[in-house]
């Protein structure tokens, strides 16, 4: 690569995009909503919920000292991420900690990179990470998952306009950001009716002397947290400028 090709694609990755207007910060947090509150949208939705919920775990577990094995995402959105270590302590519980607050946490980061506008590196950082989740998938269909939805987001940073980058970013970054939260209810849902005694939480209750409710709580907890400040991030001074009758 040249040094002015080189200059150029630094230049799409770290300058700041314009401001995107006011009304598209707002329809594309409604749209998140809808996503998430309908049952086929987020059926296929959910999937990348299950991504950033595995990426949590496994990172987690790489930081921790733990030897990580491998990631499988399923087609029913569900997934699992194995890895050896101690069966307690710090290491165990940070990584078990991790999946349920990580599509929020990462929501977070990307709201924070779109509050500077910059949209194309939030794209790019997006790829490199989903790059480094490829290599730790161990089937099929968490390999073809992460492959389309690579395809699709370096497409979108490569080939489309200012506009689109910021459409299909917002909208990104809020479904994660109130995406995170279902999840948390449903744990609990699941767990109230006897169906999923395994869980995150419950495996932390059985590694900490706290109870498997304290756990789904700080899940709760820390992604409206995430939701909140990532709202402020995203949208306090965009929707200060619409002039909206309420």
């Amino acid at each position: 690569m040249s040094i002015d090709g080189f200059t150029d694609v630094w230049n799409r990755l770290f300058d700041a995009q314009p401001d995107p207007p006011p009304l598209l910060v707002l329809l594309t947090g409604l749209v998140a909503l809808a996503v998430v509150l309908t049952r086929l949208p987020w059926r296929i939705g959910r999937n990348a919920i299950t991504i950033a919920h595995e990426g949590g775990h496994a990172l987690a577990a790489l930081l921790t000292g733990r030897r990580l094995h491998g990631v499988r995402l399923h087609s029913d959105t569900s997934g699992l991420t194995l890895s050896a270590g101690r069966p307690s302590g710090p290491g165990m519980v940070f990584t078990l900690l991790a999946g349920y607050v990580a599509p929020s946490l990462i929501g977070l980061g990307g709201a924070w990179l779109l509050g500077g506008n910059r949209i194309t590196l939030l794209l790019w950082v997006a790829v490199v990470l989903l790059l480094a989740m490829l290599v730790m998938i161990r089937n099929a269909f968490g390999i073809v998952s992460i492959m389309v939805t690579t395809a699709v987001v370096f497409g979108v940073s490569w080939f489309a306009g200012p506009q689109v980058q910021a459409v299909f970013a917002y909208t990104g970054v809020w479904f994660l950001l109130i995406g995170g939260i279902r999840p948390v209810g449903e744990l609990q849902t699941l767990r109230r009716r006897g169906r999923m005694p395994a869980s995150d939480a419950d495996q932390l209750a059985g590694v900490t002397f706290l109870p498997a409710i304290f756990w789904v709580g700080l899940f709760g907890v820390v992604n409206l947290l995430a939701l909140g400040i990532g709202t402020s991030l995203l949208a306090g001074a965009h929707l200060a400028d619409l002039d909206l009758p309420f």
